[in-house]
């Protein structure tokens, strides 16, 4: 455990090219390095003392722990969140793991989130005082559109930019450029919605969608769910993953509550759930 040649390092920007082909190589080969490399350089503005920490055998990557940072406005104050978005390690290094895991969780003030933990890692999070969200979640269909709804969705960056306002549009500018995060602005009877949502992959199909925020006006994008339901199937996702703290409502139609929807987590001491959502992290960031 305490080989000398073996050590923790923060990730640099210096170092985002050799951490980018390892999550690609031994993370998930069907997301390349190139789409790695965003964990490294999301498009939004934050404090970042590091993008995470490697863990280096000699000079050679054999472990990494991805995060991504970004500023909330919570209760009027400016609040740090340290976003952990990928953990991986060889299997010959797994005693080292934890070092990852304590360089990281030792950084002081910050809420941590992780939003898609799987397979040994959600036991490690409740050990080190991780709290699970709500993520009740319906599978609906998506649906072709009823005539007469007159509900119009768009998804122009000159429609999002004139429509929405205040922290919405501060949402869209910052994610806009996210590679993994999708937009659509919805109009009916003079009202708006917006919906910020990705392409997911279950069963090695990738005809998912996936809601990561919910705005606009409220009472809107469920009265016009019809409609979006319906952009969605033309882009060819035929079901949507409605999980309701995220959507505020569940869709109506055809579908069924998932019985172990995917967990999601967070660590803070005095910060909530209700403030905790999936923007500024590895879901608006990685398609895979």
């Amino acid at each position: 455990m305490g080989a000398p040649d073996v050590a923790v390092r923060p990730i640099s920007d210096a170092d985002a090219t050799a951490v980018s082909r390892f999550l690609h190589q031994h993370l998930n080969q069907r997301v390349s390095a190139d789409a790695w490399s965003h964990l490294v350089a999301p498009p939004w503005k934050a404090e970042t003392p590091n993008h995470g920490f490697q863990l280096l055998d000699g000079e050679a990557v054999v472990g990494v722990y991805a995060a991504v940072y970004s500023e909330r406005e919570i209760g009027g104050e400016r609040v740090p969140f340290c976003n952990l978005a990928a953990f991986c390690v060889l299997e010959e290094y797994r005693p080292h793991s934890l070092r990852l895991v304590r360089a990281l969780l030792g950084q002081r003030g910050y809420v941590f989130t992780d939003l898609s933990p799987s397979g040994n890692v959600i036991a490690l999070n409740e050990r080190l005082g991780f709290t699970r969200l709500d993520t009740a979640t319906r599978l609906v269909a998506n649906l072709p559109r009823v005539p007469g709804r007159g509900a119009r969705v768009a998804t122009q960056p000159a429609a999002l930019e004139r429509a929405l306002t205040g922290r919405d549009a501060e949402i869209y500018r910052d994610h806009r450029q996210a590679p993994a995060a999708q937009h659509l602005l919805v109009e009916r009877d003079g009202a708006h919605g917006y919906l910020m949502f990705r392409r997911d992959r279950r069963k090695r199909l990738p005809v998912f969608a996936s809601p990561l925020h919910a705005g606009g006006d409220p009472g809107c994008l469920e009265a016009a769910w019809p409609a979006v339901s319906a952009h969605l199937l033309r882009q060819g996702l035929a079901l949507t993953l409605a999980e309701r703290r995220v959507l505020g409502f569940t869709p109506g139609g055809p579908g069924i509550e998932l019985s172990r929807p995917r967990p999601k987590m967070f660590r803070a001491k005095n910060v909530g759930p209700e403030s905790i959502d999936h923007l500024y992290s590895e879901l608006t960031l990685v398609r895979w």
